[in-house]
């Protein structure tokens, strides 16, 4: 069984291959694949006989070179908004030329469904993958608690966390949980043709990251909620270009609207612990931020 991880070069990618190495998947069964050569090169030193493929989603003849052979794919969603059905369905097509048998797919919460901001080029990609005639496993992922790194650096230089949440919570967990959860269905049996609503154990407040964000720096940090038009001019006073100010104040008005709050179990269900809890999340960023 050979398995393709796309986005090896990214994070939650390369936490995939530490996660199926775990699992006891030998390093020659797993192909690491991304855009970045030189740290396909780092990786290929760290893990021997690991193989990897320099690929890019507007290049068919990447994949189906990278796929080649290959059984299972792992395709870890694009990071270009606004683009990314085009690159995926590319993905899945080269699947489907290289024989490939199933996709495990990273999509959000609720994908064909919601109204989450970002919902819509995963359903159209869920779309494309239930029309290709290959097995799936859906992996519907929540927030990551290392979303908020930048969030957690203002804390720690201005004792303020703000947000227009109101109060929405959110189930967030760490990259390493949805890693290993992406691991744990492509090495025990009954997966093919699930979709999984994956989330953290705990839903939190503004109020709760703040006090979450207090522990892990070791300094008082204030909650401070505003509506989404003063965010938008707080945002945008401050540098950011319309569009993303508007993007972020969009995703607070969908957490607090309750669509990133579920707790459904599943992500702690199948990686057979509990998920690691946000204040430990940030005190792993804290650290690495020095």
């Amino acid at each position: 069984m050979t398995i393709v991880v796309t986005g090896a070069t990214g994070q939650l990618g390369r936490l995939t291959v530490d996660h199926l190495l775990a699992r006891g998947v030998p390093a020659a069964d797993i192909v690491a694949a991304g855009r970045t050569a030189s740290k396909l090169e780092a990786l290929a030193e760290e893990v021997p006989g690991i193989r990897t493929a320099v690929i890019d989603f507007t290049d068919p003849a990447t994949l189906d070179a990278a796929f080649a052979g290959a059984s299972s794919l792992v395709l870890v969603s694009a990071s270009e908004p606004g683009n990314r059905v085009a690159l995926h369905v590319n993905a899945i097509e080269a699947a489907q030329r290289a024989g490939i048998e199933r996709i495990v797919y990273t999509s959000a919460p609720h994908a064909t469904t919601s109204a989450l901001v970002l919902a819509p080029e995963h359903k159209a990609t869920e779309e494309a993958l239930a029309t290709s005639g290959l097995a799936t496993t859906i992996l519907r992922n929540n927030w990551y608690h290392e979303n908020y790194a930048s969030a957690l650096a203002q804390a720690r230089e201005s004792g303020v966390f703000l947000t227009s949440t109101g109060s929405g919570r959110v189930a967030s967990a760490s990259r390493s949980d949805y890693a290993e959860a992406i691991a744990a269905v492509l090495t025990t049996p009954g997966h093919e043709g699930a979709v999984y609503e994956l989330s953290g154990d705990v839903a939190w407040t503004g109020e709760e990251f703040a006090e979450a964000a207090a522990e892990a720096l070791g300094r008082p940090v204030e909650y401070r909620s505003v509506s989404p038009e003063e965010h938008l001019a707080i945002l945008t006073g401050a540098g950011l270009d319309a569009g993303t100010a508007g993007f972020v104040v969009a995703l607070d008005g969908n957490i607090r609207d309750g669509l990133l709050s579920e707790t459904s179990g599943d992500l702690s269900r199948l990686i057979g612990h509990p998920t690691t809890p946000l204040v430990d999340g940030l005190r792993a960023l804290a650290a690495s931020e020095g």
